[in-house]
Protein backbone atom coordinates (compact mmCIF):
# COMPACT_ATOMS: atom_id res chain seq x y z
CA UNK A 1 0.00 0.00 0.00
CA UNK A 2 1.18 3.50 -0.82
CA UNK A 3 2.03 5.72 2.15
CA UNK A 4 2.68 9.33 1.21
CA UNK A 5 4.69 11.32 3.73
CA UNK A 6 7.13 14.14 4.34
CA UNK A 7 10.79 13.69 5.20
CA UNK A 8 12.29 16.79 6.82
CA UNK A 9 16.02 17.42 6.77
CA UNK A 10 16.89 19.15 10.05
CA UNK A 11 20.42 19.67 8.79
CA UNK A 12 19.39 22.28 6.21
CA UNK A 13 16.19 23.76 7.67
CA UNK A 14 16.96 27.43 8.37
CA UNK A 15 13.72 28.31 10.15
CA UNK A 16 12.57 30.80 7.51
CA UNK A 17 8.88 29.82 7.90
CA UNK A 18 8.33 29.71 4.13
CA UNK A 19 6.63 26.35 4.67
CA UNK A 20 4.32 27.90 7.27
CA UNK A 21 3.19 30.82 5.13
CA UNK A 22 2.84 28.80 1.91
CA UNK A 23 0.80 26.17 3.74
CA UNK A 24 -1.47 28.84 5.21
CA UNK A 25 -1.93 30.56 1.85
CA UNK A 26 -2.73 27.40 -0.12
CA UNK A 27 -5.06 25.79 2.40
CA UNK A 28 -7.00 28.87 3.44
CA UNK A 29 -7.97 29.41 -0.20
CA UNK A 30 -8.46 25.73 -1.12
CA UNK A 31 -10.76 22.86 -0.28
CA UNK A 32 -9.76 22.95 3.39
CA UNK A 33 -11.64 26.23 3.67
CA UNK A 34 -10.85 29.40 5.58
CA UNK A 35 -8.20 28.96 8.30
CA UNK A 36 -9.11 31.40 11.04
CA UNK A 37 -6.89 34.06 12.60
CA UNK A 38 -7.72 36.17 15.65
CA UNK A 39 -5.50 39.10 16.60
CA UNK A 40 -2.60 37.75 14.50
CA UNK A 41 -0.46 40.77 15.44
CA UNK A 42 -1.73 41.22 18.97
CA UNK A 43 -0.50 40.02 22.34
CA UNK A 44 -2.57 36.83 22.23
CA UNK A 45 -2.67 35.65 18.62
CA UNK A 46 -4.89 32.68 17.89
CA UNK A 47 -5.18 30.93 14.57
CA UNK A 48 -5.11 27.71 12.60
CA UNK A 49 -1.79 26.60 11.14
CA UNK A 50 -1.30 23.15 9.68
CA UNK A 51 2.46 23.59 9.86
CA UNK A 52 4.53 25.29 12.55
CA UNK A 53 8.27 25.76 13.07
CA UNK A 54 9.78 25.90 16.57
CA UNK A 55 13.34 27.02 17.22
CA UNK A 56 15.53 26.31 20.24
CA UNK A 57 19.09 25.47 21.26
CA UNK A 58 20.68 22.18 22.31
CA UNK A 59 24.06 21.49 23.84
CA UNK A 60 26.06 23.18 26.59
CA UNK A 61 27.45 26.72 26.30
CA UNK A 62 29.62 27.59 24.47
CA UNK A 63 29.12 24.56 22.25
CA UNK A 64 25.45 24.99 21.36
CA UNK A 65 23.47 24.30 18.22
CA UNK A 66 20.34 26.03 16.96
CA UNK A 67 17.67 23.60 15.83
CA UNK A 68 14.67 24.58 13.71
CA UNK A 69 11.97 21.96 14.06
CA UNK A 70 8.96 21.93 11.66
CA UNK A 71 5.90 20.30 13.21
CA UNK A 72 2.73 19.04 11.53
CA UNK A 73 0.54 15.94 11.34
CA UNK A 74 2.72 12.85 10.88
CA UNK A 75 0.06 10.82 9.00
CA UNK A 76 0.61 7.83 11.24
CA UNK A 77 0.10 4.36 9.86
CA UNK A 78 -1.73 3.54 13.10
CA UNK A 79 -3.32 6.94 13.82
CA UNK A 80 -4.80 7.07 17.33
CA UNK A 81 -6.98 10.02 16.29
CA UNK A 82 -9.10 7.86 13.96
CA UNK A 83 -10.65 5.21 16.24
CA UNK A 84 -11.64 7.75 18.94
CA UNK A 85 -13.70 9.89 16.56
CA UNK A 86 -17.38 9.25 17.42
CA UNK A 87 -18.68 10.35 14.01
CA UNK A 88 -16.05 8.90 11.69
CA UNK A 89 -14.93 12.39 10.67
CA UNK A 90 -11.27 11.46 11.13
CA UNK A 91 -10.20 8.77 8.71
CA UNK A 92 -7.17 7.35 6.90
CA UNK A 93 -7.29 6.93 3.14
CA UNK A 94 -6.46 3.45 1.89
CA UNK A 95 -5.10 4.58 -1.47
CA UNK A 96 -2.33 6.85 -0.18
CA UNK A 97 -2.29 6.68 3.62
CA UNK A 98 -3.22 10.35 4.15
CA UNK A 99 -5.12 11.09 7.37
CA UNK A 100 -7.95 13.57 6.85
CA UNK A 101 -10.95 15.14 8.61
CA UNK A 102 -14.39 15.37 7.04
CA UNK A 103 -15.57 18.76 8.28
CA UNK A 104 -19.20 17.88 7.44
CA UNK A 105 -19.08 15.05 10.00
CA UNK A 106 -16.89 16.74 12.62
CA UNK A 107 -18.75 17.95 15.72
CA UNK A 108 -15.73 19.64 17.33
CA UNK A 109 -15.59 17.31 20.34
CA UNK A 110 -11.76 17.43 20.26
CA UNK A 111 -11.38 13.73 21.10
CA UNK A 112 -8.87 13.41 18.27
CA UNK A 113 -6.71 16.19 19.68
CA UNK A 114 -6.61 14.43 23.04
CA UNK A 115 -5.67 11.14 21.38
CA UNK A 116 -2.89 12.60 19.24
CA UNK A 117 0.37 12.33 21.21
CA UNK A 118 2.07 14.85 18.91
CA UNK A 119 -0.31 17.77 19.39
CA UNK A 120 -0.80 18.01 15.64
CA UNK A 121 -4.54 18.77 15.56
CA UNK A 122 -5.81 22.33 15.12
CA UNK A 123 -9.23 23.50 16.31
CA UNK A 124 -10.89 26.11 14.12
CA UNK A 125 -12.73 28.44 16.47
CA UNK A 126 -14.73 30.04 13.65
CA UNK A 127 -16.17 26.83 12.22
CA UNK A 128 -16.09 24.70 15.38
CA UNK A 129 -14.28 21.81 13.70
CA UNK A 130 -10.91 20.10 13.94
CA UNK A 131 -8.44 20.62 11.12
CA UNK A 132 -4.98 19.35 10.23
CA UNK A 133 -2.33 18.94 7.54
CA UNK A 134 -3.78 17.23 4.45
CA UNK A 135 -0.48 16.87 2.55
CA UNK A 136 -2.25 19.22 0.13
CA UNK A 137 -4.37 16.34 -1.15
CA UNK A 138 -6.28 18.80 -3.35
CA UNK A 139 -3.03 19.85 -5.00
CA UNK A 140 -1.01 16.68 -5.47
CA UNK A 141 -3.73 15.08 -7.65
CA UNK A 142 -4.74 18.22 -9.58
CA UNK A 143 -3.96 17.50 -13.25
CA UNK A 144 -4.30 21.19 -14.12
CA UNK A 145 -1.09 21.83 -12.16
CA UNK A 146 2.27 21.01 -13.84
CA UNK A 147 3.55 17.60 -12.76
CA UNK A 148 6.65 19.06 -11.08
CA UNK A 149 4.43 21.26 -8.88
CA UNK A 150 2.10 18.49 -7.70
CA UNK A 151 3.63 18.43 -4.26
CA UNK A 152 2.52 19.92 -0.93
CA UNK A 153 2.79 23.70 -0.89
CA UNK A 154 5.39 23.57 1.90
CA UNK A 155 7.67 21.35 -0.21
CA UNK A 156 7.47 23.67 -3.20
CA UNK A 157 8.19 26.74 -1.07
CA UNK A 158 11.22 25.46 0.89
CA UNK A 159 14.29 27.43 -0.32
CA UNK A 160 16.80 24.87 1.01
CA UNK A 161 15.00 21.70 -0.13
CA UNK A 162 14.71 20.62 3.49
CA UNK A 163 11.35 18.98 2.79
CA UNK A 164 10.99 15.84 0.69
CA UNK A 165 7.70 14.24 -0.35
CA UNK A 166 6.93 10.76 -1.59
CA UNK A 167 5.96 7.18 -0.85
CA UNK A 168 7.85 5.83 2.15
CA UNK A 169 6.68 2.30 1.27
CA UNK A 170 8.50 2.43 -2.05
CA UNK A 171 12.12 1.44 -1.29
CA UNK A 172 13.34 3.22 -4.41
CA UNK A 173 11.59 6.53 -3.76
CA UNK A 174 13.57 9.66 -2.91
CA UNK A 175 12.17 9.72 0.63
CA UNK A 176 12.96 6.06 1.32
CA UNK A 177 16.52 6.45 0.08
CA UNK A 178 16.99 9.54 2.25
CA UNK A 179 15.70 7.71 5.35
CA UNK A 180 17.92 4.73 4.64
CA UNK A 181 21.09 6.62 3.77
CA UNK A 182 20.82 9.43 6.32
CA UNK A 183 19.48 7.53 9.32
CA UNK A 184 16.02 9.06 9.18
CA UNK A 185 13.84 8.43 12.22
CA UNK A 186 10.23 8.70 13.31
CA UNK A 187 9.22 10.55 16.47
CA UNK A 188 8.37 8.58 19.59
CA UNK A 189 8.11 5.18 17.86
CA UNK A 190 7.52 3.47 21.21
CA UNK A 191 3.93 4.76 21.14
CA UNK A 192 3.11 2.36 18.32
CA UNK A 193 1.56 5.02 16.06
CA UNK A 194 4.10 4.34 13.28
CA UNK A 195 4.46 7.94 12.03
CA UNK A 196 4.84 8.11 8.26
CA UNK A 197 6.71 11.43 8.38
CA UNK A 198 10.40 11.09 9.20
CA UNK A 199 13.22 13.46 10.19
CA UNK A 200 16.78 13.42 8.95
CA UNK A 201 19.21 14.18 11.83
CA UNK A 202 21.50 17.17 12.01
CA UNK A 203 25.12 16.61 11.05
CA UNK A 204 27.73 18.72 12.83
CA UNK A 205 30.24 20.21 10.37
CA UNK A 206 33.88 19.41 10.99
CA UNK A 207 35.42 21.83 13.49
CA UNK A 208 32.02 23.07 14.65
CA UNK A 209 32.84 22.25 18.26
CA UNK A 210 36.17 21.42 19.89
CA UNK A 211 36.58 17.88 21.19
CA UNK A 212 37.41 19.18 24.69
CA UNK A 213 37.93 22.36 26.65
CA UNK A 214 41.67 22.39 25.90
CA UNK A 215 40.88 22.73 22.20
CA UNK A 216 39.20 26.10 22.75
CA UNK A 217 40.78 29.14 21.15
CA UNK A 218 43.45 31.06 23.15
CA UNK A 219 41.20 34.12 23.13
CA UNK A 220 38.36 32.13 24.63
CA UNK A 221 40.63 30.66 27.31
CA UNK A 222 42.05 34.08 28.23
CA UNK A 223 38.86 36.08 28.10
CA UNK A 224 36.81 33.50 29.98
CA UNK A 225 38.98 31.67 32.59
CA UNK A 226 35.93 29.80 33.80
CA UNK A 227 35.70 28.05 30.44
CA UNK A 228 38.34 25.60 31.69
CA UNK A 229 35.68 24.11 33.93
CA UNK A 230 33.21 23.66 31.10
CA UNK A 231 32.39 20.04 30.34
CA UNK A 232 33.82 18.59 27.13
CA UNK A 233 31.81 19.47 24.06
CA UNK A 234 29.10 16.89 23.41
CA UNK A 235 29.51 14.52 20.51
CA UNK A 236 27.21 14.67 17.54
CA UNK A 237 25.37 11.63 18.89
CA UNK A 238 24.87 13.32 22.27
CA UNK A 239 23.46 16.44 20.64
CA UNK A 240 21.12 14.31 18.60
CA UNK A 241 19.87 12.54 21.74
CA UNK A 242 19.25 15.88 23.42
CA UNK A 243 17.50 17.24 20.33
CA UNK A 244 15.18 14.24 20.12
CA UNK A 245 14.39 14.56 23.80
CA UNK A 246 13.46 18.20 23.31
CA UNK A 247 11.32 17.24 20.31
CA UNK A 248 9.39 14.84 22.52
CA UNK A 249 8.98 17.48 25.21
CA UNK A 250 7.83 20.06 22.65
CA UNK A 251 5.19 17.71 21.29
CA UNK A 252 4.04 16.86 24.80
CA UNK A 253 3.76 20.54 25.70
CA UNK A 254 1.41 21.17 22.80
CA UNK A 255 -0.82 18.13 23.28
CA UNK A 256 -3.32 17.45 26.03
CA UNK A 257 -2.67 14.47 28.33
CA UNK A 258 -4.51 11.33 27.26
CA UNK A 259 -4.49 7.65 28.03
CA UNK A 260 -2.90 7.11 24.63
CA UNK A 261 0.41 8.50 25.76
CA UNK A 262 0.16 9.33 29.46
CA UNK A 263 3.07 8.04 31.47
CA UNK A 264 5.20 7.30 28.42
CA UNK A 265 8.65 8.77 28.09
CA UNK A 266 11.09 8.29 25.30
CA UNK A 267 14.53 6.96 26.14
CA UNK A 268 15.89 10.28 24.90
CA UNK A 269 13.76 12.24 27.38
CA UNK A 270 14.89 9.95 30.20
CA UNK A 271 18.53 10.58 29.32
CA UNK A 272 17.87 14.31 29.05
CA UNK A 273 16.20 14.52 32.45
CA UNK A 274 19.02 12.55 34.03
CA UNK A 275 21.54 15.28 33.19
Amino acid sequence: MTQLALVIDLNVCVGCHACVTSCKQWNTSGTAGHLSDHEPYGENPLGVFFNRVQTYEVGQFPQTQTVHFPKSCLHCEEPPCVPVCPTGASYKRQEDGIVLVDSDKCIGCKYCSWACPYGAREYDEDRGVMTKCTLCVDRIYDESIPQAQRRPACVNACPTNARLFGDVHDPESEVSRAIRERGGYALMPELGTRPANHYLPRQLPQGAAPANAEAASPHQTTARPQAAAVRPAPSEAALEVEARGLFAKLFGAFSKPSQTHAGHKTAEVTQLEAR
